[in-house]
């Protein structure tokens, strides 16, 4: 090991310590920095299908260089402070971390310290969103408000919208990809169209600013009002897909302001509908009915029927997630779990077997019966179920975590239980269980490059975990198998920087 110059100051001696600090000794001994003995996640036998686990461990392994100097520990992550040495050393032969590398540590720094309060309101929150590019939030309440944050400037209020025509609650809203319109909905058949993009900050509806609605109903429809339950803006952002309480899916045309598809897609409600990639041409839809079902706009005119139909689900069907790779999504279901889905696998066969449940309940005021927690279903075409959290009184949502910053390795839900619930992708693991709210936690989400969830609740708070975080970190109950305890980490790091 080289001297360290006499005359060197604190910070230089302390970026030199850091870069040549023993490298072969702390890169070959095997030992781990991450205070828990931090290891991937062993895949479970059977849990998962090796095409989704072999593509999130890609998505998130750094070079094989920083692994081939501790040949007996492959199958474990590499620690940052290991990462950071290896990089100085220039290890990769690149000078710098791929985006694999970069996911390998950032994926480990989950947003589970804090919480810190964003908002507060007297109504139930019902929606809490980033935007595409995590620089706005856009949360709604029962109380007919919906509120856009500028994320980048102290959570400052850009838009205060007060809703048209709200029926019950605003059940849904869809930012446009080029942050320029706002769609919201309600239990109403009234899509309603807001100018996100205008400098007015106090959006009252057809008072301050323009509310267009586009109205879904139809002649045939013999008076019957339907409500919509979830919205989605296209990539392109010249559409919009809806589900509603009919059954039924809606695409419109934000151009011409009609319905350019309409698909009688189920025998009960839709409550979620997402489009599956970037192309727009697949669209999936969750319902009631316990199926989700994926359609392809391109031969739906001459087949009228599903591309495929996913079973395996108990209950209804609260909301579903792509993985925007045209293969993979998630549903959360009534039935109390998340299934993974891949598209290939999905049946064509047009026969929807029901008639499992031998017990009567209805989830928006009873518990789950306990003799259906073991239920399975018998042609259940899933590729893995994640259980912990609850599903009851409302349509709780799920997400993959981010591509940019976690390689989509976990998955995220609000539950009954007041709590977020984060698990991992290819063990199943619960690796993070997140504590502070007192009502149901429905909705939830993950800035798109930062280390920081949202979470809205029934109790009116929209609050934000981060890290690092200032706030007291017993409110996260955290796995010892996956994560470590980071303050503990920077000091220690720090300690060993300045003795060595």
């Amino acid at each position: 090991m080289l001297p360290v110059p006499e005359d060197a100051d604190t910070d230089s001696m302390i970026g030199y310590r850091f870069s040549k600090m023993e490298i072969e000794s702390e890169l070959s001994d095997g030992s781990s920095d991450d205070g828990g003995g931090s290891s991937w996640p062993s895949q479970k036998p059977d849990s998962l299908d090796q095409d989704i686990a072999q593509l999130t461990k890609l998505q998130s392994r750094p070079n094989e260089h920083f692994s081939s100097v501790s040949p007996r520990k492959h199958d474990f992550p590499i620690s940052t402070l290991k990462m950071l040495a290896g990089r100085e050393a220039n290890l990769s032969g690149r000078g710098r971390f791929s985006l694999a590398d970069c996911r390998h540590v950032l994926s480990r720094y989950l947003p589970v310290y804090g919480p810190y309060i964003v908002d507060q309101m007297s109504t139930r929150a019902y929606v809490s969103q980033f935007s595409a590019d995590g620089s706005l939030l856009i949360a709604a309440f029962q109380g007919s408000q919906i509120r856009i944050y500028d994320v980048e400037k102290g959570w400052k209020v850009r838009k205060n919208i007060l809703a048209r025509s709200l029926r019950w609650t605003i059940t849904d809203t869809s930012l446009s990809p080029d942050q320029r319109w706002l769609v919201y909905a309600s239990m109403s058949p009234v899509i309603q169209i807001v100018d996100a993009g205008s400098h007015t900050c106090e959006s009252l509806a057809n008072i301050t600013e323009v509310h267009d609605g586009l109205d879904l109903s139809s002649h045939d429809d013999g008076g019957y009002s339907f409500g919509i339950f979830s919205l989605q803006f296209s990539t392109d952002g010249q559409e919009v897909v809806a589900g509603s309480s009919d059954g039924d899916i809606h695409v419109c045309d934000l151009n011409t302001k009609k319905v350019s598809l309409h698909i009688s897609a189920h025998t009960s409600d839709v409550n979620s509908v997402c489009f599956v990639d970037e192309s727009d041409h697949l669209i999936c839809s969750g319902s009631d009915d316990s199926f989700c079902k994926v359609w392809d706009r391109r031969c739906f005119a001459g087949s009228g029927k599903p591309a495929g139909v996913l079973m395996g689900h108990l209950e209804g069907i609260a909301f579903i997630d792509s993985r925007r790779d045209g293969r993979y999504l998630i549903s959360n279901s009534k039935d109390q779990a998340i299934k993974l889905w891949d598209l290939r696998k999905m049946s064509s066969n047009s026969i929807c077997y029901q008639g499992y449940r031998n017990y009567e309940w209805d989830y928006r005021w009873m518990n789950y019966p306990q003799q259906a927690r073991d239920f399975k279903h018998p042609h259940d075409q899933s590729v893995a179920t994640y259980k912990g959290h609850s599903v009851l009184r409302t349509l709780i949502r799920c997400y993959f975590s981010p591509q940019y910053s976690t390689g989509q390795k976990y998955i995220y839900t609000g539950s009954h239980d007041s709590c977020i619930y984060i698990y991992d992708l290819v063990s199943g693991d619960q690796v993070a269980k997140l504590k502070h709210h007192r009502s149901t936690v429905r909705d939830c989400s993950w800035h798109p490059t930062y280390p920081m969830l949202v979470s809205s609740s029934w109790d009116g708070e929209v609050v934000k975990w981060e890290f690092p975080g200032d706030g007291d970190a017993a409110t996260a109950t955290i796995s010892n198998t996956n994560l470590y305890d980071p303050r503990l980490q920077a000091q220690n790091l720090f300690n060993n920087l300045l003795l060595r």
